[in-house]
């Protein structure tokens, strides 16, 4: 069996075991380290509770224009029931992902899966100095695997037209995405379901190749 077809048969296997899963257990498993493009190694991690006071932190050095591109407005600060909104999830139908570069928070990647569906909004935000290293795409593939283990098989993502970049993030993934354009916004739309395009581009951005 090739490398690609265990990958794929251990995801089916994963998709097997979908359900198995205590809410509110800090997963350590899905805790892993990255590599940028440019050869650093952060850490990838589900986020906790006590995320709290570093995600705020990391909040407050985000460009105008990055939290324009992630909230559709002008939010200089996070209010105390947002920060327990976004650190307080259950790791099943909410789930977040923190890269941290030593102490520092240096991205954010979450989904929140839509009421008795198997569809969930994905989003993520990356400092400005940490964009364009492939972390929005590291985020987005840790997001894809662990909700689909988790029962979830789309993501739906609502960006404005000028975000680019979150845009390449999307279409550098391998998912089949589907887009509409309405009032400046753009509606994006994807199954998550590995497939070997969506792994072959994992395996390109591991090596730098994209």
């Amino acid at each position: 069996m090739s490398s690609l077809e265990a990958s794929l048969d251990e995801q089916s296997h994963g998709e097997a075991q979908r359900g198995e899963f205590i809410a509110w257990r800090y997963p350590v498993e899905l805790e892993d380290d990255i590599t940028t493009r440019d050869g650093a190694t952060l850490r990838l991690r589900p986020i906790r509770p006590d995320d709290a006071d570093a995600l705020v932190s990391f909040h407050s050095r985000l460009s105008w224009d990055s939290i324009y591109r992630r909230y559709f407005s002008m939010h200089p600060k996070l209010s105390s029931e947002e920060v327990a909104h976004l650190t307080q999830v259950d790791y099943a139908d909410r789930l977040a992902f923190v890269v941290q570069d030593g102490e520092h928070l240096v991205a954010v990647g979450r989904y929140d899966r839509y009421p008795s569906k198997d569809e969930a909004e994905v989003a993520f935000v990356v400092s400005d100095e940490y964009q364009h290293l492939g972390l929005g795409l590291s985020l987005l593939e840790h997001l894809a695997q662990a909700a689909w283990a988790r029962g979830i098989t789309t993501f739906t993502a609502e960006t404005l037209a000028t975000n680019r970049d979150m845009m390449a993030v999307f279409h550098h993934s391998g998912f089949p995405v589907k887009s509409g354009f309405d009032d400046g916004e753009i509606s994006v739309r994807f199954s998550i379901e590995p497939t070997a395009e969506s792994f072959a581009r994992r395996e390109e951005y591991r090596k730098g190749m994209v």
